[in-house]
C-alpha cells in the first residue's frame, strides 16, 4: 500500500481488516464487490472494456479486467503509475496478488460457506 501512496493510517487499518469478496460473472459483466467492518466498495465491468474505477483508498484508475490462463486480472492506471491485481483459485482458495513496479503483495481468501 505504500507503493501505491496510502497514508500510514489507512495502511495499519487495511492491514488487519478481513474483508469479504463476492465476485460474480454471466461471462461478460462482472461485479465484484469487497465489505469489511471499515469499507465497503464494490464496482462492475465488461471485460476487456477500460472503465473509471474509484478504489478503496479513493484513487480514480482507468482499470480493464479480464480473464488470462484461468485467473481474474484488473490492471489500473492512474497519474502515469500501474499496477495489475491477479485473482486465482489455489487449492480451494482464492490467490490476489497485487504488483506495482517491483513490489507484490499477496492476501489468501477462504472460502465461506
Amino acid at each position: 500500500m505504500q507503493v501505491l501512496g496510502v497514508g500510514m493510517a489507512l495502511r495499519k487499518m487495511g492491514a488487519i481488516a478481513k474483508p469479504d469478496c463476492i465476485i460474480t460473472s454471466d461471462g461478460q459483466n462482472l461485479t465484484i464487490k469487497s465489505e469489511s467492518t471499515l469499507k465497503t466498495t464494490q464496482f462492475s465491468c465488461k471485460l476487456g472494456e477500460k472503465f473509471e474505477e474509484t478504489t478503496a483508498d479513493g484513487r480514480k484508475t482507468q482499470t480493464v479486467c479480464s480473464f488470462v490462463n484461468g485467473a481474474l486480472v484488473q490492471h489500473q492506471e492512474w497519474d502515469g503509475k500501474e499496477s495489475t491485481i491477479t485473482r486465482k483459485l489455489e487449492d480451494g482458495k482464492m490467490v490476489v496478488e497485487c504488483v506495482m513496479n517491483d513490489v507484490t503483495c499477496t492476501r489468501i481468501y477462504e472460502k465461506v460457506e
